[in-house]
C-alpha cells in the first residue's frame, strides 16, 4: 500500500454507516415475512425458514462488504480497498489532483456523510466528509 518509506496513512475509515440501511432493511423485511410463515401450517414453515435464513445471509454479506471496505490517505494518495478474497484497489495521486468537490445531500449533512471527487476518483458515503475534504485539500496543496 505504501509506496515510499517517507509515506504514512493520515486517514483509514469504512464508508459511513448509511451505506447498510438499505442492505439490513431488506434483511428485515425478508425475515420478518420468514417468521410470520414460520407460524403457519407446515407446507409454508420451509419457505419461512429459507426466507429467514436469506435475510440472515443477506445482512452478514452486507456487514461484511462494508467492513472490508475503506478510504485511506496518506501524505502521497488518496485511494479506496475494496474486496476480500480480490482485493481491489482505485488511487489517486494527491499531487496530480487539480479539482476536489465535495457533494452532500441533506441527509448526507444530516447524517454526516458525503461524495468525495477528487480529480478521476469519485467516492461515495465518506464519513466526516469536510474533514477528509480539507485534509486531502491540505496534503494535495
Amino acid at each position: 500500500m505504501l509506496a515510499s518509506p517517507d509515506e504514512r496513512v493520515c486517514f483509514d475509515a469504512r464508508r459511513h454507516g448509511v451505506v447498510l440501511a438499505r442492505p439490513l432493511a431488506q434483511a428485515v423485511v425478508l425475515a420478518v415475512s420468514g417468521a410470520v410463515l414460520l407460524f403457519q401450517p407446515w407446507p409454508l414453515q420451509l419457505p419461512g425458514a429459507a426466507l429467514v435464513i436469506a435475510g440472515a445471509l443477506l445482512s452478514l454479506r452486507a456487514v461484511w462488504r462494508w467492513e472490508r471496505s475503506h478510504l485511506i490517505v496518506t501524505t502521497e494518495k488518496l485511494f479506496v480497498v475494496d474486496g476480500t478474497l480480490r482485493r481491489r484497489s482505485s488511487a489517486v495521486r494527491l499531487r496530480s489532483v487539480e479539482n476536489l468537490e465535495l457533494e452532500q445531500s441533506l441527509p448526507g449533512r444530516l447524517l454526516g456523510y458525503g461524495t468525495l471527487v477528487a480529480g478521476s476518483l469519485e467516492i461515495d458515503h465518506v464519513p466526516e466528509p469536510r474533514n477528509v475534504y480539507r485534509l486531502v485539500e491540505r496534503l494535495a496543496g
